[in-house]
């Protein structure tokens, strides 16, 4: 290696055992482990390294690797004790995105600290390389927002690594959501030294992040746009400075980092909203966002450039997937595509947590990925295949199921009629309709009216459950509607509602009126699939079917809980329908929209003897 450092060394590991630092988060799938690597090496860090891609530009990276001195343990699982030298030649895992390298060591509670922990992987004799795409943290050339050259400078990254005396050959991929978004892209592009990948919390195309079926997710777009905008703008010597050093050493303090196992996917995803004032460079960054915030609301070409999906059908490296259940709005959508995808393939695995499993800076699961690394870039029969290729946790249950595939094999949908009388049930009752009324704010309402005689959003509620009842699979929600204008937005939240009316929010699902087409070959009952490209005309006034997909969850409905559905237009405000707090940009059509009883909830409900 070359460039601006000398390596600086350290003994620390972090883990689950005495002496170490403590992990926070979920370790495992419930799975017991074997033969696993112990830390054994010191880590030696270079920092700012060139990486040069097939077009001459030279990507910037930290290198961590494991080297002689003092090891943090010396026995193994076996009792062996191994000598440590300098110069191994070490399977590798890199990092790949668009966020600071510099701080992924950190420890702070914050949603681009995704990396995973290189004091973990390191000391067990893996190289950790984090590298940032073009355009960022001192990467030449412009940021792409995971353009198809920033997919081929990921292939290129594997394959630079891969010939590194330090490297013997065979490279892994780390890292939750950016970072699991580079691996499916060097995977789909089948880059010959890559052997297996850890795509936790992963996307596969990034329009259904940005618009949930053609409804812009537009809080999420513009802080995250407003908070890579300006974190690529800050200088490396900001990073390495003294500020930055003295904040890692107290985030890392034992009593601190402990507090950050509660910092999960709500609190970071507020903390990314306060970023949405941040000042950032209009080119690249500005651009970027006015494209695919107002140029493309389609699924059109610019976006399939930012999609790994059609290729998906020819990895046939082992890959680990996985989300925790309540992040509906980003990465949980994209879990169960992939999974379909890789179909074919045997070495496919996924975990699905209960609520809250994740933590940041992200470290959970990091036995799990150990486990995974040590099997298929080691050789170790670690036990990481075992069983069934799905294991989860029924949110509201503390037991690990397993299931051959998803949804598992013994739900059954049960449609639950939206009735006239706002029950959730079953049984239709008496045909008839409800009503709301979406006004949008620039619609110049007069002041002095009184209240809308409708409400801007309606609910159904179940009956109250007398036994537990676990809801596990696919949702969908088929609506028979009417609009007055020509286009409005569905958005659709599903709650558990307790006894005393604690409403918590389990999943969502979202959808464009004039986007509603459905791809009937791609679907099954349950999973419509909307392509998101061809707008058709509503016809106003007039009962159209949508069929909205509602993002697949679990969920244990405790004796004397409800479900309740709540249906609306808008979301943004104190009292929104949300799901960790993400909001969108409302159709600026106001409508009255009617809903008729005919309309079905499709809920995955698991036999009580399976529960």
């Amino acid at each position: 290696m070359t460039d601006q450092t000398s390596p600086a060394r350290t003994v620390a590991s972090a883990g689950t055992g005495p002496g170490e630092r403590q992990l926070n988060g979920l370790q495992t799938s419930g799975r017991t482990y074997r033969d696993l690597s112990e830390p054994r090496y010191a880590i030696s860090r270079t920092n700012s390294i060139t990486i040069p891609v097939r077009d001459g530009t030279r990507l910037r990276a930290d290198v961590f690797l494991p080297s002689g001195g003092e090891p943090a343990t010396t026995q193994s699982v076996d009792g062996s004790v191994r000598d440590d030298t300098d110069g191994i030649a070490a399977p590798a895992l890199f990092s790949f995105t668009a966020y600071p390298r510099q701080v992924q060591d950190l420890g702070a509670p914050l949603g681009f600290i995704e990396a995973g922990a290189s004091d973990f992987f390191v000391p067990r004799g893996y190289a950790h390389v984090i590298v940032n795409a073009r355009g960022t943290a001192g990467s030449e050339d412009t940021f792409g927002l995971y353009d198809g050259q920033e997919h081929e400078d990921v292939y290129d990254v594997v394959e630079w690594i891969a010939d590194q005396p330090w490297c013997d050959g065979a490279v892994g991929g780390v890292g939750i959501s950016y970072f699991a978004m580079a691996q499916l892209a060097a995977a789909a592009l089948r880059a010959p030294h890559l052997k297996a990948i850890f795509p936790y919390a992963t996307l596969d195309d990034l329009y259904d992040a940005v618009w949930h079926r053609g409804v812009l997710s537009s809080g999420f777009f513009a802080s995250w746009m407003s908070a890579v905008g300006a974190m690529a703008a800050v200088p490396d010597d900001f990073w390495r400075g003294h500020g930055v050093g003295f904040a890692r050493r107290l985030l890392n303090t034992p009593p601190v980092h402990r507090q950050m196992a509660h910092v999960t996917g709500d609190t970071a995803a507020k903390v990314l909203g306060s970023l949405n004032r941040t000042h950032y460079a209009e080119e690249p960054f500005g651009r970027l966002w006015q494209e695919g915030a107002i140029e493309h609301p389609t699924h059109d070409a610019w976006w399939d450039t930012r999609s790994v999906r059609p290729a998906l059908a020819d990895i046939d490296i082992p890959v680990y997937l996985g989300c925790e259940w309540d992040n509906a709005p980003m990465h949980l959508p994209s879990t169960f595509p992939v999974w379909r995808a890789l179909a074919h393939n045997p070495h496919v695995r996924m975990a699905l947590p209960a609520e809250d499993a994740l933590a940041w800076p992200w470290e959970s699961m990091h036995v799990e990925a150990l486990a995974w690394f040590d099997q298929w870039l080691k050789g170790r029969e670690t036990g990481i295949d075992d069983g069934p290729p799905i294991r989860y946790v029924i949110p509201g249950t503390d037991q690990w199921r397993t299931a051959e595939q998803w949804p598992p094999e013994q739900t059954t949908l049960v449609p639950y009629a939206l009735r006239a009388d706002g029950i959730l049930s079953p049984d239709e009752g008496d045909a008839g309709s409800r009503s709301y009324l979406f006004i949008a704010p620039e619609v110049g309402r007069p002041r002095n009216a009184g209240a809308p005689v409708l409400p801007d959003r309606l609910s159904w509620q179940t009956e109250a459950a007398a036994e537990p009842m676990d809801v596990v699979g696919d949702i969908e929600l088929d609506l028979d509607a009417e609009i007055t204008a020509l286009d409005t937005a569905w958005i659709a939240v599903l709650y558990d509602l307790a006894p005393d009316a604690t409403a918590t929010p389990i999943t969502a699902g979202w959808l464009r009126a004039t986007l509603r087409s459905v791809d009937e070959v791609a679907s099954r009952p349950g999973s419509p699939v909307i392509p998101c490209r061809e707008p058709a005309a509503v016809p106003v006034g007039r009962v159209v079917r949508y069929r909205i997909p509602v993002v697949p969850n679990a969920r244990r409905i405790e004796p004397g809980h409800r479900l309740q559905l709540v249906l609306a237009s808008h979301d943004d405000g104190p009292d929104g329908p949300t799901v960790l707090g993400f909001v969108h940009s409302p159709i600026a059509e106001s409508s009255r929209n009617t809903v008729h009883s005919s309309s079905r909830l499709l809920l995955p409900i698991l036999p009580a003897d399976e529960a």
